[in-house]
């Protein structure tokens, strides 16, 4: 029996495809104790991660490893004064420390605040603001230390801060202080419905909003590890994202670890997708997930053989038809779409025991109770667009949505308008059930009285080989109200010219009805980002 069947009642179809999925778990749940001592009890000698990094280093740890020393890690916090309910930013890339840090943090009751190395001074000053920060571990490489302390000062912030492996002025040293601890920690008491871990959104039409998730946010990624990622008791599973996004919990941590899988971990800085698939193939990566652009770019740059993988997914942004069909190709396994948000967890997915649908989000987790609504609130038929809402269990709380936004009730209340909660993606939904994403309601272009998803452009573009990135907006037009845009980042060896945007214009145009047609091209060197990768389109329609 595995630990996560303790906390859930499953219930599937002869074709193995979940029906039906129930959490139980008692009033003081907690990750750190409930599964990781849990699992170093009962089978100590387990792998639960491999980690290694572009310098060759590497180092596999049991869970007996992982409980050991997230114990003296938790025993470094409490004799600096964090307690249950304190706050602390943890800014630490991909290294294992992260992996220990969060595991102690849970076990004290404190607060994750996971955040990437990318921020800026100001963008920390932002966080700090809003948190009241009461702790700090960070590593020392990308000048992080010396942002943290500008961004203190600025706000007249005096708190506890750690660095791992080396020093750094005006930070305690987590490496050394965690060595002369004791292994040994007495159960902390905390609460299931404590806040556990506060996530930043990447902020694509505004400040970044603080969502608050509590301790059985955890529970609720036994669905996307086991029938999404497909994650196996005695696996290795992969998913590529730094730590300092919700992303690495869906699938470097805590789904995993309930269904028994170890987790792989590539330490890199600079994405290169031949070190990618080496360290997939050098350690038998089971599973793997990631974004769509780094399969663009396995499929541009050519995808080597991966024997020992035997599920892929993705997710985090729409994926291209045809990136889909060449990777399935070159690899013989269909590429698993899945559909969540930072304030929840996953939502909808191409689920183990379905066969993948190319393009589409797949089918509701039963988890959820989700509607496609329309405007004035009624469900939206079969083949109609509608927003994705969440409708509120009858009884109890919803397991896996948010508690709250941090610091806003605005937005809480706007999120939370007649009663569901509103996600403000748009979608419909095929006669078999499947739903296909529409894109951002903030998003759809609205040309000549018609409405155009975004994706749907951008999916007919990514055909064209000059094509390394795109992005299409709705820019002013007198005629239409407006016009159709491309924004194309092109493949190595295409250069800009008149010649190739009629030819990239023709080529798109002619696969689509002449109400999606592409208006205007401008080529870029890059897109306007988030620090988490996700394109500023706001920025673009400027």
């Amino acid at each position: 029996m595995q630990i996560y069947e303790t906390y859930c009642r499953e219930e599937v179809d002869p074709q193995g495809r979940l029906t039906g999925f129930r959490v139980d778990y008692p009033d003081d749940f907690n990750f750190g104790y409930d599964v990781v001592d849990a699992a170093a009890r009962k089978e100590p000698g387990k792998r639960a991660m491999v980690w290694c990094n572009g310098e060759g280093e590497e180092r596999i740890f049991t869970f007996r490893d992982i409980s050991l020393l997230s114990n003296r890690v938790a025993n470094v916090f409490l004799s600096a004064g964090i307690r249950r309910g304190d706050k602390v930013m943890v800014i630490l890339k991909r290294h294992y420390e992260y992996w220990l840090t969060a595991v102690a943090l849970h076990k004290i009751g404190a607060i994750l605040i996971p955040m990437t190395h990318m921020l800026t001074e100001d963008d920390i000053v932002y966080r700090m603001g809003c948190t009241s920060i009461q702790g700090v571990v960070c590593t020392t490489q990308d000048e992080v230390p010396q942002r943290i302390r500008g961004a203190a000062r600025r706000c007249g912030l005096s708190c506890t801060m750690w660095t791992v492996q080396q020093e750094a002025e005006g930070f305690a040293n987590l490496t050394a202080a965690m060595e002369g601890a004791s292994e040994i920690l007495d159960r902390q008491p905390t609460q299931a419905h404590d806040p556990m871990v506060l996530y930043f959104t990447s902020g694509t039409t505004g400040y970044p909003k603080g969502v608050v998730h509590d301790f059985t946010y955890p529970l609720a990624h036994i669905v996307t590890a086991k029938y999404w990622h497909q994650a196996e008791p005695d696996g290795l599973h992969f998913t590529v994202s730094e730590t300092g996004w919700a992303k690495a919990s869906w699938g470097k941590i805590y789904g995993q670890w309930l269904v028994g899988c170890a987790v792989m971990v590539f330490d890199f800085d600079n994405f290169d997708p031949k070190k990618l698939t080496s360290v997939i193939n050098r350690y038998g990566v089971t599973s793997f997930c990631a974004p769509p652009t780094v399969y663009r770019y396995l499929v541009k740059k050519g995808i080597p053989d991966m024997p020992t993988l035997r599920h892929a997914a993705t997710a985090g942004e729409q994926l291209a038809p045809e990136v889909f069909r060449r990777f399935t190709e070159k690899t013989g396994l269909p590429l698993a779409e899945g559909y969540g948000q930072t304030e929840t967890t996953l939502l909808m997915a191409n689920f183990k025991g379905c066969t993948p649908v190319e393009g589409s989000m797949g089918v509701p987790s039963p988890l959820y109770n989700i509607e496609l609504r329309q405007k004035d609130g009624t469900p939206a038929p079969v083949g109609e667009i509608g927003e994705i809402v969440i409708l509120p269990p009858e009884n109890g709380k919803q397991v896996g949505l948010f508690s709250y936004y941090l610091g806003n009730q605005t937005l809480q209340d706007h999120v939370w308008k007649d009663g569901v909660y509103h996600t403000g993606d748009a979608a419909w939904k095929d006669e078999d059930g499947n739903y296909w994403f529409h894109g951002r309601f903030d998003d759809i272009i609205k040309t000549g009285g018609f409405r155009v998803g975004p994706f749907e452009v951008e999916n007919v573009l990514m055909e064209h080989p000059a094509v390394l990135e795109c992005s299409v907006v709705g820019v002013p037009d007198p005629l239409r109200g407006q016009a159709i845009k491309a924004v194309i980042v092109l493949t190595a060896g295409w250069e800009p010219s008149r010649a190739l945007e009629l030819e990239i214009k023709e080529f798109a145009n002619s696969k689509m009805a002449e109400y999606k047609w592409i208006r205007k091209i401008e080529f870029v060197p890059a897109m306007p980002k988030t620090i988490s990768g996700k394109i500023r389109k706001t920025e673009l329609r400027r």
